[in-house]
This record gives C-alpha cells, structure tokens and sequence, in this order.
C-alpha cells in the first residue's frame, strides 16, 4: 500500500493523469474539497490543467492497524498555480484499497480550505 501511495502522489505532483489512473481500480475515484468526486484520471488532468508545478514533500505514509486496507498520506502541497499565484498547505489523504485487486479504489482529500481558499476555488478551467 505504502508504495502504491507513494507512486499516486509522484503522479499527482508530475500531472500525469495516465500513470495516476493506472494505480486504481477501473472505477476508482478522488473527492476532493474544491472539486467534488471526480474520476481519478479527470481530477488529476483537473489540478494539472491549473498548475504550473507542484512540489509534494510526504511526512508520513500511514498504513491501518485496524486491519483495514487502508492508508493515509501526510504531506505538504506546495502548488504554483498557472496565473503564478502560489499556495502551500498539509494535506491528509485517506486512500482506499480493492481487498480484490489491491489497487487504489478512491482517495478522501483532507485538508483545511479556509486558508488556501481565496488562491484556489476559482481557477480550475
């Protein structure tokens, strides 16, 4: 598990959609605070389309010890977006595993929007 979440946020962080999605289970999904739940590969285009560059420094890959399949990412989103505006925030995402496939099937993005918010809501494409 600590691995797959580690190749989804080497994804996330270069914009690549295809190897993103190649994580998840055919339907697997994101939820996002901004974007609502998106299909992997449509939420990572999304984020990329808006970026300029993204640099994510991971603190921490926390896998369940309640048995679940289940982990949880711990890092820092530092995000230029494409009209140069930069914003930095910790992130918490809750990644779910297919007990079937073993594959990504969604991530719950945790995150405080209050300070980030007036930088990002408005510029998805």
């Amino acid at each position: 598990m600590q691995h797959a979440v580690r190749s989804y946020l080497k994804a996330l962080e270069a914009g690549d959609s295809d190897k993103a999605g190649a994580l998840f289970t055919p339907d697997g999904w994101v939820q996002s605070p901004f974007l609502g739940r998106l299909p992997v590969r449509s939420f990572v285009r999304k984020v990329a389309d808006s970026s300029s560059g993204a640099h994510l420094t991971v603190h921490d890959v926390l896998v369940s010890a309640e048995g679940n399949l289940r982990a949880v990412a711990y890092y820092e989103y530092d995000w230029s977006l494409k009209d140069g505006s930069r914003v930095s925030f910790d992130c918490a995402d809750v990644f779910n595993f297919d007990p079937e496939s073993g594959h990504i099937a969604s991530i719950v993005l945790v995150y405080d929007t209050h300070p980030v918010r007036g930088v990002v809501e408005t510029k998805y494409p």
